[in-house]
């Protein structure tokens, strides 16, 4: 450490000392302390004392991380930020205090990587303690997490494997045992994803420290048998590697022959795989042959031949045919004058850079140009870009085609223009990606390019492919998307967003249709400066719009509005005992309710109860408005009864009227609750206009899927309404109708 750059201690997990710790480092001029050592200091006082879980102390663990991205040629901007990622625990608030230090750039990939160290911690806490039941639930879930956090910044991927890489070197250095769930993450996840990005050395150093944990009795007995015949087998290979180097500079072939490493989870992998004995495995003897080109790539192959006996099957060509993370390289192998098998590698040295560091060799692709990633050539940096994010979606479909009940098998990523990844589930659709991207630009989106090719917007898209959507500037869906043989939409999610559209649209047109009929009743009444919002209230409903919308769809009677405007008279009051029954035309006395044995008094009947023939009334004198008439098990009259008893007045109902015009209604309240549904009111009033059974008023609410409604309806004969609630209780959905 320079002198003069010593920063002053702060306690862990404190932060009285981080503005003038901020300072300090800020006043350092960049051109005499870079990024990499600003970030060591600023991260040396608050991790020097600090432990991880796994029981290494965290600044050796920042140190390790950064030595291993630098060993990849990772820029020092990434070995910067395995110092910040570590601090971030230790800050109020990390974003703020490390953009001021080191700028927002740096800030976000610190952050952005703890975010997720912290999901892969919680994963792996559940399945140690058992609290997980689905296990590969929770691998789908975190792969998923892992997989969009390395969208938005690729830099977190090397960030995670060389923690990985590094945890792993300091149990096996100490000789501490690592937990299953870490090891099996390892192997599983960390591994194939190395392989996906070109990072051999990254690849084979992983499997074979995540092996040694996870089978440490194998791992000790293949260890054992590369180690029993080492010495003559390494003093035949060297002969054999200088006589290849020689004889092909004696045939103008500048090359230059290694013996390769001897990957103990590798040749653990063809033992099982082949069911081959240790001496059987090609990985024991290798050579690899670095030359300037791709012509004395074969010439050394050819050569390679003929001097030896190749067997055929095991030969491939990776120069020709590429894998699919951009490696290559011509793999042979051939057997020696005493029949041993070896296994040669041919290639050029910039294949050679690319198989040991992949895309680290060239990370950062804000900085790539066109040096590209995985072997691909990128032009600019989205190029770069995106090439890395397909490889990472293919590092995605690896994993599901190794798991058996096929992890992802149900969804895709494809990305977006600007190399953002979209999950949409398997079959999904340009217009499908549209709607996921944002509803508005689904309900514009009138057509597609993918991969810079113009497709139907019903053509299935594939996992990695890029997304560009073209709209008009005012669209609407068409009914067509929801038609399930045109296959224009898969996601459940993009077809609700469009009926959506459509149930909103014809809202507003019953809304307006019924806004058109209430107005022109106000206008008929006279009453058009009437709030409209008022009169909903009085009619039960919550806003205007809802009295509108269910006028509108014929479900509620313009009358009970009449009703609300024209409340009948109320009777003049006239002195207690002085009022005259009335009478029928033929002077009978009958129709109505007759008062017995009295013949001057004026009845009404009462609201609380609403009687009607047959009903057993009873009458009780009010004062000022005659005889109040209630059915005989009204409540309200046997609380008035029982306080007033010598008020109490016997009364019966008259004979039916006679003649036209001389029939005679009351208004009786049915009470129904039913599960709440489109249509239900609309439903329950048919059955009323079917039997001939006038509404004259409706009162409903629904909560939590319940509805309650009570009807006013006019009714001759008590005994005719058990018949008609008797049918309303057959509607579906109606689980009781019965009189108030």
């Amino acid at each position: 450490m320079k002198a003069g750059n010593t920063l002053p201690a702060i306690p862990a997990g404190g932060q009285e000392g981080v503005p003038q710790l901020i300072a300090a480092t800020a006043q350092v001029p960049p051109e005499q302390v870079g990024s990499l050592e600003r970030a060591r200091l600023f991260a040396e006082p608050l991790l020097i004392g600090e432990t991880l879980e796994t029981g290494e102390n965290t600044l050796a663990h920042a140190e390790g991380v950064c030595a291993i991205l630098r060993n990849l040629g990772g820029s020092e901007t990434m070995q910067a930020a395995a110092y910040l990622v570590y601090t971030s625990a230790h800050l109020n608030r990390p974003q703020e205090v490390i953009a001021k230090a080191f700028g927002d750039n740096l800030a976000e990939l610190a952050v952005e990587t703890t975010k997720l160290m912290r999901v892969q911690q919680q994963a792996r806490n559940a399945q140690v303690s058992g609290q997980q039941v689905d296990a590969l639930a929770t691998q789908t879930e975190n792969v998923r997490k892992m997989l969009l956090a390395f969208s938005r910044d690729l830099r977190v991927v090397m960030l995670r494997l060389a923690s990985r890489l590094q945890t792993l070197r300091y149990h096996a250095s100490a000789k501490r045992p690592v937990s299953p769930a870490m090891a099996s993450e390892a192997l599983q996840v960390f591994a194939p994803l190395a392989n996906r990005l070109g990072i051999w050395q990254m690849k084979w150093e992983l499997e074979d420290l995540a092996f040694r944990f996870l089978e440490p009795e194998t791992y000790k007995e293949i260890a054992r048998l590369l180690d029993e015949k080492r010495t003559e087998r390494e003093h035949h290979m060297e002969q054999l590697r200088a006589r290849v180097e020689a004889e092909l500079r004696a045939h103008s072939i500048s090359a230059t022959v290694k013996g390769r490493p001897k990957h103990i989870y590798s040749i653990y992998k063809k033992m099982r795989g082949k069911s081959l004995n240790f001496d059987q495995v090609f990985d024991i003897r290798a050579l690899r042959v670095v030359v300037p080109n791709v012509r004395d790539c074969y010439a050394a192959l050819s050569w390679v031949h003929s001097q030896f006996n190749p067997i055929e099957a095991e030969f491939d060509d990776y120069i020709a045919k590429p894998k699919p993370n951009g490696y290559q390289s011509l793999h042979t192998v051939v057997r020696d004058e005493a029949g041993k098998a070896i296994e040669i590698q041919i290639r050029t040295q910039a294949m050679n850079d690319h198989a040991e560091n992949g895309v680290a060799a060239h990370w950062a692709y804000k900085e790539a140009g066109t040096k590209g990633y995985a072997g691909v050539s990128a032009s600019s940096e989205y190029d770069a870009k995106i090439a890395v994010l397909r490889q990472l979606l293919a590092w995605e479909r690896d994993l599901s085609g190794a798991a058996s009940s096929g992890l992802f098998e149900d969804r895709i990523y494809v990305l977006t223009p600007g190399a953002a990844v979209v999950e949409l589930p398997q079959g999904a659709t340009p217009l499908d990606f549209a709607y996921a991207v944002h509803t508005n630009l689904g309900h514009r989106c009138r057509g597609a390019r993918v991969d810079g090719a113009m497709v139907p917007l019903n053509t299935a898209l594939h996992n990695g492919q890029t997304v560009e959507i073209s709209t008009v500037k005012e669209g609407r869906p068409s009914r067509d998307w929801l038609n399930p043989e045109l296959g224009y939409l898969t996601s459940n999610r993009a077809k609700a967003k469009v009926r959506a559209w459509f149930n909103a649209q014809a809202t507003h047109a019953t809304v307006a249709r019924g806004r058109e009929l209430v107005e022109k009743l106000l206008q008929r009444e006279g009453k058009t400066a009437v709030k409209l919002d008022d009169l909903a209230v009085q009619l039960g409903f919550k806003t205007a719009d809802a009295l509108f919308e269910v006028v509108g769809k014929d479900e509620f009677s313009l009358r009970s509005i009449e009703l609300l405007l024209r409340p009948p008279a109320e009777p003049a009051a006239l002195p207690e005992l002085a009022l005259k029954k009335p009478r029928t035309p033929d002077g009978s006395g009958k129709g109505g309710v007759l008062v017995v044995g009295v013949d001057s008094l004026m009845t009404q009947l009462a609201k609380c109860c609403r009687p009607a023939p047959p009903d057993p009334i009873s009458g009780f004198v009010t004062r000022g408005k005659g005889v109040s008439v209630h059915r005989s098990d009204c409540s309200n009259f046997r609380e008035m009864a029982a306080r007033s008893a010598e008020r109490v007045i016997e009364v019966q109902w008259g004979q039916p009227d006679a003649g036209p015009g001389l029939s005679s209604v009351y208004p009786v309240d049915v009470a129904v609750e039913a599960s709440d549904r489109q249509g239900l009111l609309r439903d329950i009033s048919d059955v009323f206009a079917r039997e001939k059974t006038n509404v004259i008023g409706v009162q409903t609410q629904s909560v939590r899927g319940t509805a309650w409604m009570t009807f006013t309806v006019e009714i001759s004969d008590a005994g005719r309404l058990n018949k008609v609630l008797s049918i309303v209780a057959s509607v579906p959905g109606v689980r009781s109708a019965r009189r108030r």
